[in-house]
């Protein structure tokens, strides 16, 4: 058995190399010899970029768990780099011989923080010579597979969320599970949860680890995701397995492995708890035609703040997240909701480094006192309460808005979250369960976090949201710019009608399964304009980070 010890002092871990990419299957080159002027130039310019990354120590407070609870996180850790091992696979393919042809450190760390020779943070452009544009597909699918060829093959299973299409000897198209393909490093982190199972203090965890691992070697997911629904009271916690489909841009549908270990906050914890009960109120005061809202969000959701000691795989590749809301199954969503996880320290990370230098940049003086760590919390924590709400199935029948959207469903359900998290931030305070007066704050820290987020361009799922939420709240006159300061002020009345009308935008769209209007929609809103360019070019003018990367593992952790 292969071991993977948690050797993780650094962000991201490595392994891939999409062959496809490279004619004939030559190691790409990035340096030689002698670097020319150009490889010079082109090396320093890869080094700003790596240097424009916040290094960050995950830690948290373990002096509070038990002795099995501690142990449980090590084998944890090491079933996590195994999800990072994997993903690299399916985003690129052999690492190795990717990194065989890239002598240059910064190159080297470049792609360590990518997975790949791609930069995620400026619409997926190649930094190695060599390599072409990033497929679309990954290695989801065979890189000479056309859509129309997809459509056309009666495969049972095209579609699932955890097969990959690849072809046989004749070159005709098969479907392979993912715990085929990868039954042997699926099995060993099965056996780690099992072990972790063995030692961990909470029983609801325990029953967890256990299903979980046993989906990792069945392909079989919606049992854990119950198991873990029902989960409440454990002090530790990990996501683990194929989750998200942002890394599918082909069809928006096959997930990609990842890995979050975690540590609870129980005192931050308690303060979100209540504002789950409050869902079926917030879902029939949705400002859009009742029947758009005729589905009824589970209640027994939970909101938790977490502190984040590793990130694995999708969840840590490009810019990091610093929520989580799962699971995704429509079904258990609708049976019992989802739970919406809070990472309070890579949150704080991102404000205090990037959000307030930005702010500083671009927000009118006299409103960055609106600026506040609280309402960053709170637009992030009911962006991912907000993905409960709305509708999950299409108003003709015809199925989910996932499948009727298929690869506009991501950047269409992100889209939603942003715009009715501020919804419901102003519903709650109309019920008195915020503090209404602080509305400005959570407006002026939305408009500061959309400057954050579109840093990373519009080719993202949440560029493409944050874009179409930009242009649209401008047009409405939401907020304004002073073309001489180039400095941003929000209209708190504006804003408010502005929320409400993209609101019932985009769950009319996403109930009508309304493709055509949905891509019409993105095609106008979700770009960049130039005085938006401009800003953005002064931000980075500033050398403001532009995300954060990662030093974690048993050492950083003190273990």
């Amino acid at each position: 058995m292969r071991t993977h010890l948690p050797r993780l002092a650094l962000a991201i871990t490595l392994s891939l190399g999409l062959l496809a990419c490279q004619p004939g299957g030559e190691s790409p080159s990035a340096t030689g010899g002698d670097p020319s002027a150009d490889d010079t130039a082109a090396q320093a310019d890869i080094k700003a970029k790596v240097d424009a990354y916040a290094e960050v120590e995950l830690k948290a407070d373990l002096s509070h768990l038990a002795e099995g609870d501690r142990e449980a996180i090590r084998l944890l850790l090491q079933a996590g780099q195994i999800m990072d091992d994997l993903f690299w696979e399916q985003v690129y393919g052999d690492k190795d011989l990717l990194f065989a042809g890239v002598s240059d450190r910064a190159t080297r760390r470049f792609i360590e923080i990518n997975y790949g020779p791609w930069d995620r943070l400026d619409g997926d452009a190649p930094f190695v010579d060599g390599v072409g544009p990033r497929p679309p597909g990954a290695r989801f699918y065979p890189p000479d597979m056309s859509k129309e060829e997809f459509a056309a093959a009666d495969l049972p299973g095209k579609d699932g969320l955890y097969t990959l299409l690849r072809r046989d000897d004749a070159g005709k198209l098969i479907v392979v599970p993912y715990h085929v393909k990868w039954s042997k490093e699926l099995g060993e982190a099965a056996d780690l949860l099992r072990q972790a199972a063995e030692v961990a203090t909470d029983e609801g965890f325990r029953t967890y680890l256990r299903m979980r691992a046993d989906a990792l070697v069945s392909g079989e997911y919606q049992a854990s995701d119950m198991a873990w629904m029902d989960m409440k009271t454990s002090p530790i916690d990990v996501v683990i397995g194929p989750i998200e489909s942002y890394q599918d841009a082909l069809f928006g549908t096959k997930t990609a492995f990842e890995a979050f270990v975690l540590v609870r906050d129980i005192e931050w914890s308690e303060r979100l708890s209540r504002f789950a009960a409050h869902l079926p109120a917030l879902q029939r005061g949705l400002p859009v035609e009742d029947r758009y809202k005729s589905e009824r969000p589970g209640t027994d959701a939970d909101l938790n703040a977490y502190d984040a000691i590793f990130y694995g795989g999708d969840a840590n590749s490009g810019a990091k997240t610093i929520a989580i809301n799962l699971p995704n199954d429509e079904e258990v969503q609708l049976a019992m909701g989802s739970r919406r996880l809070q990472l309070k320290n890579s949150m704080r990370a991102k404000f205090d480094k990037i959000l307030v230098p930005i702010s500083d940049q671009l927000i009118a003086e006299d409103q960055q006192q609106h600026i506040t760590f609280d309402a960053f919390f709170e637009n992030v924590m009911f962006h991912e309460v907000a993905h409960g709400l709305g509708i999950k199935n299409t108003l003709d029948g015809k199925g989910t808005v996932r499948e009727a959207l298929t690869d506009l469903t991501s950047a269409y359900e992100e889209g939603k979250a942003d715009i009715l998290g501020l919804y419901m931030i102003g519903a709650l305070g109309d019920m008195g369960e915020l503090d209404a007066d602080k509305r400005m704050d959570n407006y002026v820290t939305f408009l500061a976090g959309i400057f954050r987020s579109v840093r990373f361009g519009a080719s993202s799922a949440h560029g493409k949201a944050n874009m179409v939420a930009f242009n649209w709240l401008q047009r409405e006159g939401a907020f304004s710019r002073d073309p001489d300061t180039g400095h941003y002020r929000v209209d708190y009345d504006k804003m408010q009608a502005a929320v409400d009308s993209l609101s019932a935008k985009i769950l009319t769209l996403q109930g009508d399964g309304d493709y055509e209007g949905a891509k019409a929609l993105l095609d106008e809103m979700g770009v960049i304009g130039p005085d938006l360019q401009a800003d953005l070019n002064r931000v980075e003018a500033a050398g403001i980070p532009v995300d954060i990367v990662f030093k974690q593992g048993e050492k950083v952790l003190g273990l």
